[in-house]
Parts: C-alpha cells; sequence; structure tokens
C-alpha cells in the first residue's frame, strides 16, 4: 500500500515545476545519486564508479558490484545532499532505478531508495533504466520535448524507440542478441585489450585502416529494423584465430577500425530508416556507447543525408548516472506515473515488445 502523506506528495508533484527528486542508480558498476531540480537542471550528480575493482577480472563481478554499493551508497547519497545544498526535507520524491541491470546490485539502489522514502515520508517512483537514458538527452538540451527516435546503445542494450509524448513509447527495433557495447567489449577482450574494452577499441580504431573485411557479404538493413551483433563478434573472433594460427601478427588497431565501421555503419543505416519510416525530425542518443565519436559521427552523416538533426548528451550523462533517473521521474510524476510503495522490487529485465505501443 501506499503512504497516503507520500501519495498527496505525489500527486503535489504534477503542479511543481521546481520539484527536487534524488535519484539513485545502482544497475551495474557506477553507484551514483543525484539532485534534479524540475527534470532538467542538476544540483549535484554523484558517481562512485568500480572500473578499477572490476579491472583485475577483465569485466564486472555481480557479486563483488553489489557487496561494493553498499559499501558507497550511503555515501553517495549523502555528497549528493552536500553538494546541492538541500537537506533531506526539501527533497520532494525519490526515483531509483529498478530494472533492468544485475539484480544484486538493483536489489541495494531499491532497498536503499525504499528506505530513503519511508523514513522522510516521501514519494518513491520507480523508473526503467532504458527510460533514464534517453532523459539524459532532457537535460543536456532543457529545450529538447518529444517527439523524436531514441537510440539508446549501451552494454545491455541496443533499441531504437519512437516517443511520440514524455511517457509513450513504441519500439522499432533492436538487437537480437548481444547489445552493441557488449559486442565492443568483447572484441577488445579477444584482442587483449584491458577493461574497460569499449574505449579502449574506438582509441586504436583512431589508429586503424578499416580494411578487414570480415563478411562475404556486407549486412544490410533488416526490414524488421532488427540487427544483431553476435555474427559480428564471432567473425572478429575466427578472424583473430586463423591470423594467429597461420602464426601472423594481428594488426590489433586495423581489426578495431574494421569492426567499428562495420558495427556502427550498420547502426546508423538502420537508425535512419527508423528515422523515415516515422517521419520524424530529430534523432536523441543515449547510453554508454552513445559517447563513442565515430557512432556520433556516423549519425550525423545519416542526419545529413536524408534530413534529420542528431542530439546527444555529454558523456557524464551517457555513463550510468543518477541525474537521468531523477530526470525521467519528473516526466512520469508529471503524469501521475511511476508512484510505487514498499513491495517495489528489482527486475533484472524489462523488455520492450516491438511494435507495441508502452505506456510508461
Amino acid at each position: 500500500m501506499y503512504n497516503e502523506t507520500a501519495k498527496q506528495k505525489f500527486d503535489a508533484l504534477k503542479d511543481n515545476p521546481d520539484a527536487l527528486i534524488l535519484g539513485i542508480e545502482s544497475s551495474c558498476d557506477e553507484t551514483a545519486a543525484a539532485v534534479v531540480r524540475g527534470g532538467r537542471f542538476v544540483m549535484s550528480n554523484v558517481i562512485s564508479s568500480q572500473i578499477e575493482i572490476h579491472k583485475r577480472f577483465g569485466g564486472v563481478v555481480p557479486e563483488v558490484a553489489s557487496r561494493n554499493h553498499t559499501l558507497a551508497l550511503p555515501d553517495v547519497i549523502d555528497e549528493a545532499l552536500r553538494q546541492a545544498g538541500v537537506t533531506a526535507r526539501e527533497i520532494d520524491a525519490v526515483a531509483v532505478t529498478y530494472g533492468a541491470g544485475l539484480i544484486g546490485a538493483l536489489l541495494v539502489g531499491v532497498s536503499s531508495a525504499k528506505a530513503f522514502a519511508y523514513a522522510c515520508g516521501l514519494p518513491l517512483i520507480a523508473v526503467n533504466h532504458i527510460e533514464a537514458h534517453v532523459a539524459a538527452n532532457y537535460i543536456a538540451d532543457t529545450a529538447l520535448q518529444p517527439p523524436f527516435v531514441a537510440l539508446v546503445a549501451s552494454g545491455g542494450h541496443t533499441l531504437l524507440l519512437d516517443i511520440s509524448e514524455y511517457n509513450r513509447y513504441v519500439a522499432l527495433g533492436g538487437t537480437l542478441d548481444d547489445a552493441l557495447g557488449e559486442a565492443f567489449d568483447k572484441v577488445a577482450r579477444i584482442l587483449g585489450l584491458p577493461y574497460p574494452g569499449g574505449p579502449n577499441v574506438e582509441r586504436l580504431a583512431k589508429e586503424g585502416n578499416p580494411a578487414v573485411s570480415f563478411y562475404k557479404h556486407p549486412k544490410g538493413v533488416r526490414e524488421d529494423l532488427a540487427l544483431s551483433y553476435s555474427g559480428l563478434k564471432t567473425a572478429v573472433v575466427n578472424y583473430v584465430h586463423a591470423c594467429r594460427q597461420r602464426g601472423e601478427e594481428v594488426a590489433v588497431a586495423d581489426v578495431c577500425a574494421s569492426f567499428t565501421h562495420e558495427a556502427v555503419g550498420l547502426l546508423a543505416r538502420t537508425a535512419a530508416e527508423a528515422m523515415k519510416r516515422t517521419g520524424r525530425k530529430r534523432l536523441v542518443l543515449a547510453g554508454g556507447v552513445a559517447s563513442n565519436g565515430d557512432l556520433r559521427r556516423a549519425l550525423e552523416r545519416e542526419g545529413k543525408t536524408h534530413g534529420f538533426d542528431v542530439t546527444y548528451p555529454p558523456p557524464v550523462l551517457c555513463t550510468d548516472n543518477a541525474a537521468m533517473v531523477a530526470a525521467r521521474a519528473y516526466f512520469m510524476a508529471r503524469d501521475g506515473k511511476g508512484l510505487a510503495d514498499l513491495s517495489l522490487n528489482a527486475k533484472s529485465h524489462i523488455p520492450f515488445a516491438f511494435g507495441r505501443e508502452e505506456n510508461a
């Protein structure tokens, strides 16, 4: 059941353009808290990264991530409030990522948010991680409003969404297997590059020649706008293994450049087709891979060719952060959506059904 006081405060958010929302994010290996005013103005955005902790393992270890969230989150929340110059009593609502992500890591954030909301008598707003990434663009461009198409590209998601209103989504297409960021990391691993793999592949791609052909026939845009990165990843692995078996030195920079050219090019062409079908004039980019310069440039080229604009957040808002969570919560609450009670649980997967409208 909802706490009656919390319910009243939630209803009041509809008429409060300056609502202060505390966001909490712990879906993977970033422990984050932020205070955002009116869904667009960041008063604080504190992120405690675990990159150095997981680097020794070559990737994120879920149990290790969960334990470190538990250790870091109380101090991160306190610091977010301190930097914002507000007290807990001045916060109007608490928002938290409840999915998708690593279940143990999510549970830490959800439990902390429930405790904070209960102790302060505040409404608790449950936020979808994918939708939060899109909302980072409302912070980056304070004039941005729907309609637009969003391309979410991260370690766990590659998805095209048609967003006609703040809380109305249609999934147009996405990956059938590996996400783009996941493919970048797997290619980095086979090449022996350190964690996190994506930025290292991007760095080396600048030095290489994209002349390596992993396929006999180039992949084209599918009718259903679906993508597959598992096949490309496997093709890269096979190419590298074949070079090594022949005793040849692997041209790592060329492999990085060629993989990036293929992966990013197909995604950009698919996004352009989505823009054509929907008739939208703005494409917004979101997620960790949104900071990839090759992807940004490929989308901008498609935009110039086909007549649409491309918007993307600064790098700090591309990675997992809590400002995007608070921003998303504001626009949900404005339409009376997202209120949760203390039975809220974490979800490792929150699928979007292609072609079906999702009312957040």
